[in-house]
């Protein structure tokens, strides 16, 4: 047994800037401050953990008091200094961990050090680590010592909060922002030491590693000691998967194809045996957003860079991309991120992943329930360009008409704005949603053929031109026969008793109403009542006009004022009574 293990973290920790990984920029400035000797007194180091913010710190204090620097700005690793610093019992370097050291008396202590000259070498350097955590006591008493130390003094602060740092600390320091390191560098660096140690490791297996380390080099390292553990020094990926509970790509792929044939039935088994292995169901859907946005990166060598996976299942998915449209994996990405956010609200997380995983199927422009819905086109009517009023003055209404889609009849002597079809060579590149905005207007034109159309076969409707001639009490008798079949729409049974249909020229009636909201409730449902009229009138050309009758409109209520005034003439003496207690009627 081995008693001086040492983990990968520690043990492969950087000891000079070009160890440093995924840092090119920042550790070439420090390296040409230090060659050009323009050194700043205080340093502000900020990123995310294990990203090497403290390790370049430490590799800075070593440097600068290096006795014979390299030709490239590195420490020669030979000197006193250097060995000092190595074997960790340096008088040069002071760490302070601010979590846990954050007082007024703490910093106090620091300053009184701080005024020591370093016995060996140039500098002395303090690093604070997660100065965030310093209280604001501490961080007042320090403000003096970092805008002016001695000159053998050099702060280095580092955190992972730096929107916590107080502005007048911010303001005295030299802020350098280190990035979240690339999964490519953090696989190469893996397979360094995998090489290093012996261990036999898949670059697929490193991939996952390097994705579930999210960008933390130390995170990193501690998960592929973990998984060397688990295999016994055989890094392989499904030891990976298996280990770190991570879905199989596999699994995506196979959710794909059912997508893209609709095959919802399918989905949601796979979805199922998913959720038996003890998958989280967030996990899962976020997983999904993700494999459809790097099919998406893939279908374009422009933005291949985008795409961090393994190099053995990157052809795979660009085999996969070229069978999506874009449009479909736009709207996939979109269904699945709303998944993703409704998710902790939902009660019922099951059903609303399986309710994601059919919006997900029915996306496929090959479905036919979609291209069933994408043959119903609208027809608007402006209201400039409606059927001249028959004789009697009516208000004007708003109007929209709707006409069946396989029909090209339009009503007498009305200008019309068709929506053109989709062609059928045209890529789908737009989804509408499957709910409209009902119209405002109420002019309709051979509804009834439309309600009745065989939903099967809709280019093979037979439109019906009946023009028989009827009365207005037959129109009225009708009107009432619908009403009375209302059944729980009592707001529009109440209208249809109240208000009667007049008739007009050319087989136009109208229906005049009293508000803008009994106007609307008749628009909404002409869709059933014209067909219906059409139907025991023996005619196609029925058209429905609803009007607000100004004479009818409802006054709005009387104001202070207007009820004293009426008061006042049916009884004078209020007069009086008013100026007596001085009573106010505005």
């Amino acid at each position: 047994m081995d008693n001086n293990y040492i983990v990968s973290a520690r043990k492969y920790r950087p000891s000079t800037f070009m160890n440093v990984v995924g840092q090119k920029a920042l550790t070439t400035t420090l390296k040409n401050a230090i060659a050009s000797n323009k050194l700043a007194h205080a340093y502000l180091f900020c990123g995310p953990r294990g990203v090497g913010k403290t390790s370049c710190a430490r590799i800075f204090a070593k440097t600068i008091n290096c006795l014979n620097p390299t030709p490239d700005g590195e420490a020669c690793n030979e000197c006193e200094s250097c060995r000092a610093f190595n074997e960790q019992r340096s008088y040069n370097i002071h760490e302070l961990d601010a979590a846990s050291n954050n007082s007024v008396d703490d910093i106090r202590s620091l300053i009184d050090q701080v005024r020591i000259p370093p016995p060996i070498g140039k500098y002395k350097v303090f690093i604070i680590d997660e100065v965030h955590m310093l209280s604001s006591a501490a961080f007042n008493a320090f403000l003096k010592t970092l805008e002016e130390p001695p000159h053998h003094a050099i702060f280095v602060l580092a955190t992972t909060e730096k929107h916590k740092v107080l502005p007048t600390i911010l303001s005295r320091c030299q802020t350098f922002d280190f990035a979240r390191i690339s999964i490519a560098d953090i696989v190469e660096h893996l397979q360094y030491v995998a090489t290093c140690e012996q261990v036999n490791a898949e670059p697929d297996a490193l991939n996952v590693i390097a994705q579930k380390a999210d960008g933390g080099m130390r995170d990193a390292l501690s998960i592929f000691d973990q998984i060397v553990s688990f295999t016994n020094g055989n890094i392989t990926y499904k030891a990976v998967i298996d280990n770190l509970n991570v879905l199989d790509y596999e699994y995506y792929f196979k959710l794909t194809e059912v997508i893209l044939s609709g095959n919802v039935r399918a989905a949601l088994l796979i979805l199922n045996e998913i959720l038996r292995k003890g998958f989280e169901g967030q996990n899962i859907i976020t997983g999904l957003a993700s494999h459809f946005r790097d099919l998406l990166v893939c279908k374009d060598e422009s933005t291949l860079v985008l795409f961090e996976v393994g190099a053995s299942i990157r052809e795979r998915y660009k085999e996969t991309a070229k069978q999506c449209p874009d449009a479909f994996l736009f709207k996939a990405i979109e269904i699945a991120n709303n998944c993703d956010i409704n998710y902790k609200a939902s009660r019922n997380k099951r059903l609303l992943l399986e309710l994601t995983l059919i919006q997900l199927c029915q996306l496929n422009q090959h479905n036919p329930a979609n291209n069933a819905e994408k043959q119903i086109k609208a027809i608007n009517v402006t209201d400039n360009n409606r059927p001249a009023q028959p004789s009697g003055g009516n208000k004007a209404v708003q109007q929209t008409t709707t006409s069946a889609p396989v029909t090209k009849a339009v009503v007498p002597q009305v200008p019309i704005n068709i929506v053109p079809p989709k062609q059928a060579n045209e890529p789908a590149a737009h989804y509408q949603p499957a709910a409209k905005r009902p119209p405002i207007g109420t002019s309709l034109k051979n509804i009834g053929t439309q309600m009745h159309a065989p939903k099967t076969a809709p280019q093979q409707i037979q439109v019906t031109t009946a023009a028989n001639d009827f009365t207005e009490e037959e129109l009225i008798n009708y009107w009432n026969e619908f009403a009375g079949q209302a059944g729980q729409k009592i707001y529009l049974k109440n209208i249809m008793l109240n208000c009667k249909p007049v008739l007009k020229e050319n087989f136009y009636f109208d229906i005049f109403v009293h508000n803008p909201g009994q106007q609307e409730e008749l628009i909404n449902n002409s869709i059933e009542i014209l067909p219906f009229l059409r139907e025991k009138l023996n005619n196609s050309k029925i058209q429905m006009q609803v009007c607000t009758d100004e004479h009818n409109t409802k006054k709005l209520a009387y104001t202070s004022a207007e009820k004293y005034n009426h008061l006042l003439k049916i009884n004078p003496d209020l007069e009086e009574l008013k100026n007596e207690f001085n009573l106010i009627t505005d």
